[in-house]
């Protein structure tokens, strides 16, 4: 194997796509960079499915180390705890592909190379952690600098069982930086819980999600929970989603799947559902204004 060339390594690694993967879109995906920007839960989950689909050209940035909290989840080993998440992901791609083209930023989205490494790509994947301010401020400027260049970008929450990813085609022009729904004035007066509900739709919070926040509204300390098969579920729709892009075509501009919900029988989902809007009715007013983004008094911290 160590004797073949880029181009026949490339062309017997994917051939079984064919068929499935047309040899156009196979095309696209072999000659684009795609920017993940965040190679944790939601990022991190990206890499190896799109390596594997056939993208040779990444930019990955992450400013993060992994620790041992993250290994329920993220694409790390016990080897990899205090390294970088963006040079683990790299590894990894490498790995797979040892003819990728993988550019590292271990500092990750700043105002310094925000512009360079999405001018770079033709897709950007929003992995970028909002647990704290910091984290929104980078977001909300990757997303600036994309809608200004014209590039697409996919974006992914995971809550409990529930992927919500959101699709955000900037290549039209006259699409406001995350829907116009987050603004420069708003990271000085809010905090991520409040910032996090204006981009994720109230219909789409599982009734786990909603059972564990009500209990530590202003609990600085709680940890907001995350599970592997629901992070995994990105890197599965961002692989086919970035396909569809990067050959042209748009995908639906919201995608989510309930995982625990598509397992339940039906008498169990009808439960679920009323449980929810039970749950929704006993928070009061401080949850629904959490999640209709209006100001309240007590919200909690997002911890890391």
């Amino acid at each position: 194997m160590g004797t073949l060339t880029a181009e026949d390594f490339y062309q017997e690694f994917t051939r079984r796509n064919q068929g499935i993967v047309t040899e156009r879109t196979q095309e696209a995906l072999g000659r684009s960079r795609v920017l993940i920007a965040g190679c944790g839960s939601t990022g991190g989950a990206a890499v190896e499915p799109l390596v594997r689909i056939g993208v040779q050209k990444f930019s990955l940035a992450d400013n993060g180390e992994f620790e041992l909290n993250n290994l329920n989840r993220q694409h790390a080993r016990y080897s990899d705890l205090q390294r970088n998440k963006a040079d683990v992901a790299a590894q990894r791609a490498q790995e797979i592909n040892p003819h990728a083209d993988v550019l590292v930023e271990p500092s990750g989205i700043n105002a310094e190379n925000v512009a360079r490494l999405t001018d770079g790509a033709e897709l950007v994947i929003d992995g970028v952690d909002v647990t704290d301010m910091r984290g929104w401020h980078a977001k909300l400027m990757l997303h600036q600098t994309a809608a200004a260049a014209g590039k697409p970008v996919l974006s992914g929450y995971d809550m409990a069982g529930v992927q919500y990813v959101r699709y955000y085609d900037y290549r039209s022009g006259g699409t406001a930086p995350l829907q116009g729904k987050i603004r420069g004035s708003d990271l000085k007066k809010s905090d991520p819980w409040r910032l996090l509900i204006r981009v994720i739709p109230i219909r789409t919070i599982p009734l786990e999600m909603i059972e564990s926040v009500r209990p530590n509204l202003g609990n600085p300390d709680y940890h907001v929970p995350q599970l592997v098969y629901t992070s995994q579920l990105f890197g599965a729709l961002i692989s086919h989603m970035s396909a569809e892009i990067l050959s042209g075509r748009k995908p639906r501009p919201e995608v989510v799947i309930d995982l625990h919900d598509i397992v339940r029988r039906r008498p169990a989902r009808a439960r679920v559902a009323g449980r929810r809007a039970l749950e929704l009715a006993r928070a009061g007013a401080d949850i629904l204004r959490l999640f209709s983004g209006a100001s309240a008094e007590k919200t909690p911290t997002i911890a890391r």
